[in-house]
């Protein structure tokens, strides 16, 4: 069936557009006549009636869709009930009696205190009926409308939610309506599940047809709104808007009608709750992000997750706006290395160390987008027109400078140029002492704000002036090793150390030179340019010596990140250090792009791609976040976007390698052998991470028929293993694997284990791709167990 609307193609039995969410129906009606909702009037029943010769009718209490209810005392148990009728119409439909049953059996088997009880079914002259216990209370509906929720009152009503939800989704009971009008709280605050006259019992039909839409439309998920199959993540997303009700005072998605609203569920992203409210914890924000994930598969796997991750919000760990990335409307600024005017030409580190200076205390300044330090640099020495570097990082200024340094004497000049029309905002020339250094760059951050006019908020003054150390020695020696620190290779990583650590010699107390060796081993580590064993106790006490001088340096969090996530596999500590780092310095390109790694990892495949795309838009030219584009798109099941990513990472680097790996692993997913044998192969000589390319080969053979080669390719991996201890020990186990020697698999997955391989992390995602009769084998579970990534 064609949509009328945009004329994509659909099922015939589709009733809605899965492009653009536009209603199918032939005759033109809108949603709401596609909303199973029934209604027909009920038996009148008045106050004193005694209904099934036990339940004396006190008054009605509410109606729906399916029922009225009534408010009855069991004059035989003596205790006040609800009593909800069948519309007696509709009892002659066997459609609705059965669903109507279906409602009491699937509540009658749940014995919790966060669910409404139910007493009996029955059926009293045609008119099918359920007693359940009388709530004397209100619903959250009427809680919401009266007041703001506070965090705490809100998040102890949603544990409750989530723990009645819990229990019925371990007896294989979907809700499918969740929403505030469905919660009643008692008097003491205890929130209690309502109405399972939608729900559906796995072990039994479906009643309610894929197609055919149930439920309310702004609680409804994506998958459900469309008339799809569901199943009890449906519960999960009706949750997340149920909470962002709580906390904002109104659903993620909102429209004028229901069709805007169907069609913001289906294809928009929800405003952030942290604009909304200031007051919210981050881990409760991660909590909605991941319950609002328009991929069934990317939200919590069940309710008990879903649980776990409230019970672990931490009310005083308040998420910070700046995390948020700054629109591109906004000020925005490409800081250009400064030029070595200096007679010798040896100042070149001097001219780069200054503008990573100045682009570092920039970033974190919440209303103004910095370029990072990659794209801005990767435009050195073309002698481009400001207006066509303008063009090409997409901002509204440049900076570009100079620096002579003859002796102790130092002259600095920079200017800060309006790329629209090429004039100057600001010019300045220094001539002072190197011990001058600090107070040079601070005028000049200071001329930045006040040219842009950018409003600082609390604390971002005092962050630009900011610096680690007063000793101008050191601090020339830190810009030496920041200078090989961006130059990724064993040589220049062992260079940059040796500058951090007379750096940290001139001054023992000098924390960015700490938090740069604490990179420099984590990046060796992760990159396999050195045992990872080895390399993380070395980052941790770099680390650790960072932070007890500096506890609020971004550059040391962002340290803390990467050794949680790659070696510690401390999910949480993780999550934790990104968002401090990203509340510290919001234009930290590579966190963006760490956390899309993290989000894959925690199967959060949208958010994955929305981080990297933000990494992206912060460093335009970086070639590495273009290398992790492609492998989080082919990660999350998308080869074709990572191909187009692939292209773009060749524009920016041709001799990527990291790119060509995944690339290749994008073809494969595509089924495209050929084009990834040749992908891979080209790559191997451009590869940095010793094993990647050759299991991708030896696999791809296997695939054409060829096993002896890959057999061949996997003795020479492990020859290399042997003699090389940083080739992956995860890429063997693949190999291994896919030809079915499961033993040897499961050997070099033990050994990646103790080595912290860092591609470990990412073993419940890749095995089902590479390896599937290792994801079979139960060995593969406990190692998923230990790893703590078996939910």
């Amino acid at each position: 069936m064609q949509c009328p609307h945009c004329h994509s193609d659909n099922p015939d039995t589709s009733r809605f557009c899965g492009n653009c969410a536009a209603s199918l129906s032939p005759e033109g009606r809108d949603l709401a006549s596609f909303t199973k909702t029934l209604t027909a009037p009920v038996q009148a029943l008045k106050k004193g009636t005694l209904f099934a010769n036990k339940y004396r009718i006190s008054g009605e209490i509410g109606r729906g869709g399916m029922g009225v209810v009534f408010k009855a005392e069991d004059t035989r148990l003596k205790r006040p009930v609800a009593l909800k009728l069948l519309p007696f119409e509709l009892s002659h439909s066997p459609e609705a009696k059965e669903r109507f049953i279906r409602e009491a059996q699937a509540a009658a088997v749940l014995d919790h205190p966060n669910i409404c009880t139910v007493y009996e079914v029955e059926e009293q002259e045609g008119q099918a009926y359920i007693a359940m216990a009388y709530i004397d209370g209100k619903s959250l509906k009427e809680r919401i409308a009266q007041s703001p929720l506070k965090i705490e009152e809100a998040l102890g009503i949603a544990r409750q939610i989530a723990e009645g939800l819990e229990e019925a989704h371990r007896n294989g009971i979907i809700h499918r309506d969740i929403k505030p009008a469905n919660i009643m709280l008692t008097a003491k605050g205890q929130a209690k599940i309502m109405d399972f006259g939608l729900a559906r019992l796995e072990s039994a039909g479906d009643l309610t047809r894929t197609s055919v839409v149930m439920g309310t439309i702004a609680y409804m998920s994506p998958e459900q709104a469309l008339g799809k199959k569901v199943d009890h993540r449906t519960d999960i997303w009706s949750f997340g808007c149920l909470l962002s009700e709580m906390l904002a005072g109104h659903g993620p998605f909102q429209g004028g009608h229901e069709q805007a609203i169907l069609q913001a569920i289906v294809h928009a992203d929800p405003e952030p709750i942290a604009a909304l409210r200031r007051d919210i914890p981050a881990g409760l924000v991660r909590v909605l992000d991941r319950c609002l994930k328009k991929n069934p598969l990317d939200r919590y796997p069940d309710a008990g997750a879903l649980n776990k991750d409230l019970k672990s919000v931490n009310l005083a760990d308040i998420v910070s706006l700046p995390t948020v990335v700054v629109p591109k409307a906004g000020p925005s600024i490409a800081v250009l290395p400064f030029s070595d005017m200096s007679p010798e030409k040896d100042q070149d580190y001097f001219g780069e160390g200054i503008a990573e200076e100045l682009i570092n205390a920039l970033a974190h300044i919440q209303d103004l987008r910095v370029v990072a330090r990659t794209s801005a640099f990767a435009l050195k020495g073309m002698n481009l027109d400001i207006r066509e570097i303008g063009r090409k990082l997409d901002v509204k200024a440049v900076l570009e400078g100079s620096v002579r340094k003859a002796g102790n004497r130092l002259r600095v000049t920079a200017q800060l140029i309006n790329v629209e029309n090429g004039f100057h905002l600001w010019s300045e020339r220094y001539d002072r002492e190197m011990d001058d250094i600090f107070a040079i760059q601070d005028d000049i951050t200071s001329a930045i704000v006040d040219s842009l006019k950018v409003k600082l908020l609390a604390g971002e003054k005092t962050a630009l002036k900011k610096r680690s150390t007063d000793d101008p020695e050191a601090y020339s020696l830190y810009l030496k090793g920041l200078y090989f620190h961006s130059r990724p290779s064993f040589e220049s990583y062992s260079k940059a150390l040796d500058f951090f650590r007379a750096a940290i010699d001139k001054d023992p107390n000098f924390a960015q030179a700490y938090a740069g060796m604490a990179f420099i081993f984590g990046g060796l580590g992760i990159l396999n340019l050195a045992p990872p064993s080895e390399m993380w106790p070395k980052a941790k006490a770099a680390l650790l010596k960072a932070l007890s001088l500096d506890e609020d340096l971004a550059e040391a969090h962002a340290v803390a990140a990467m050794l949680a996530f790659w070696y510690e596999w401390d999910w949480e500590a993780a999550a934790r250090s990104l968002d401090k780092v990203l509340s510290l310095n919001p234009g930290d390109a590579t966190s963006h792009g760490a956390r899309g790694w993290f989000c894959l990892n925690r199967r959060r495949f949208d958010e994955a791609i929305r981080e990297i795309k933000k990494a992206l838009e912060l460093d335009p030219l970086m070639p590495l976040y273009y290398a992790w584009s492609v492998g989080l798109h082919w990660s999350v099941g998308r080869p074709d976007e990572a191909l187009q990513e692939f292209a773009k990472a060749l524009e920016i680097d041709p001799n990527n390698g990291l790119a060509y790996f995944h690339a290749g692993v994008a073809y494969y997913r595509k089924g495209l052998l050929s084009e990834a044998l040749e992908t891979l192969e080209k790559g191997k000589k451009f590869a940095v991470f010793p094993g990647w390319a050759e299991f991708g080969i030896g696999i791809i053979h296997l695939k054409q028929g060829d096993p002896g080669k890959a057999t061949q390719i996997l003795d020479e991996m492990i020859e290399n293993k042997n003699t090389t201890k940083n080739l992956s020990s995860v890429c063997v186990a693949w190999l291994a694997g896919a030809l079915g020697k499961l033993d040897l698999a499961f050997e070099f997955l033990e050994k990646a284990y103790e080595e912290r391989d860092s591609l470990m992390i990412f073993i419940h995602i890749y095995a089902d791709i590479f390896s599937p009769i290792i994801s079979a084998d139960p060995r593969f579970k406990d190692i998923l167990k230990k790893m703590k990534l078996d939910v």
